[in-house]
């Protein structure tokens, strides 16, 4: 597990839970590093003050909130560490509501495991984890962390609480106005989508893979040992034009989708898709070697994913 990133107590009610929150998730992204393509060399950011026009150490800087264009406030750590919040140690539960009546919107993508601290929490814990488990509700609780409140929801998975992070409700934009207007959908090709999504429901999605960064990988496994990068097998099929008959791209869809899963043509009974075999995690740190890299990574990895926007490569 990894070391706790925030240590305090759950507020539930009048009982109260000590804890650790350490996160859940862990970021396997291909990260590289900015360097002058002449000679590798690293390209790094110097942080400099404006009004004295010099590189400032770490040490020497702090944080400024600017209230108008040409004003700054200065606003210290332990200003922040001591404002009266009684969330700042605490997870404080506010509501229990129905799982499925939490938007997935709000979602932020950040996750975090609760774990017990101590054997005196021990009982409050798993008491609030098997009565969450009992039933579809969950916890909404704020926490104090990192400059901010944040809104939390607490769930059970495994005997485990976990925290997600929740956008509150000023954080989440209107989508009313991206909906399309004046749009004719026939009964039919509702029912056609809906056959589809039944010929591709499934109750596991754990066998999917990265597909992007295993591509990524290999190249950069075959410039460190000096060799070229693999080339695509196959040719990468451009994006198709305007649909001309949606029933007739339906009804292929879902042909497809069903002989994909050795289904007679016309069976809309939704079966499990079999799981695909775990990942192979590579051993230890590749050693990148940037030139040329986003070139050769775009080409390798095209044909095998497709979606290569949806994992974009950071710089760290």
């Amino acid at each position: 597990m990894p070391r706790p990133l925030w240590s305090g107590a759950i507020s539930f009610g009048l009982v109260t839970i000590p804890v650790k929150l350490m996160s859940a998730t862990e970021d396997r992204s291909v990260r590289f590093h900015q360097v002058h393509t002449e000679d590798l060399g690293r390209v790094r950011v110097r942080k400099y003050c404006e009004a004295e026009d010099r590189e400032v150490s770490a040490a020497e800087i702090g944080k400024g909130y600017e209230v108008s264009k040409d004003t700054l406030v200065a606003v210290t750590d332990e200003e922040l560490e001591q404002m009266p919040l009684p969330t700042a140690k605490a997870i404080e539960s506010v509501a229990f509501v129905p799982g499925a009546s939490i938007d997935p919107v709000r979602l932020s993508g950040d996750s975090y495991f609760l774990q017990y601290d101590g054997q005196v929490a021990a009982k409050p814990y798993a008491l609030i984890a098997r009565a969450l488990a009992r039933n579809t509700k969950v916890a909404v609780a704020k926490l104090a962390w990192h400059g901010r409140e944040r809104l939390v929801l607490l769930r059970v998975k495994d005997g485990a609480l976990i925290a997600h992070v929740l956008k509150w409700d000023d954080e989440v934009r209107d989508p009313s106005e991206l909906a399309p207007k004046d749009i004719t959908v026939t009964d039919s090709e509702i029912d056609e989508a809906l056959q589809l999504v039944d010929s591709m429901t499934t109750d596991d999605i754990s066998g999917y893979q990265d597909e992007y960064r295993k591509a990524l990988e290999a190249v950069l496994e075959a410039k460190a040992e000096g060799r070229q990068p693999p080339k695509p097998s196959t040719k990468a099929e451009e994006p198709g034009g305007q649909v001309v008959d949606l029933m007739a791209a339906l009804q292929e869809s879902v042909r497809k989708a069903q002989a994909a899963r050795g289904e007679d043509a016309g069976d809309a009974e939704g079966h499990e898709i079999p799981k695909r075999p775990a990942a192979a995690r590579r051993p230890g740190q590749l050693a990148v070697l940037a030139d040329s890299c986003s070139r050769w990574c775009l080409s390798a990895s095209r044909a095998a994913c497709t979606s290569p926007g949806a994992n974009p490569v950071q710089y760290g």
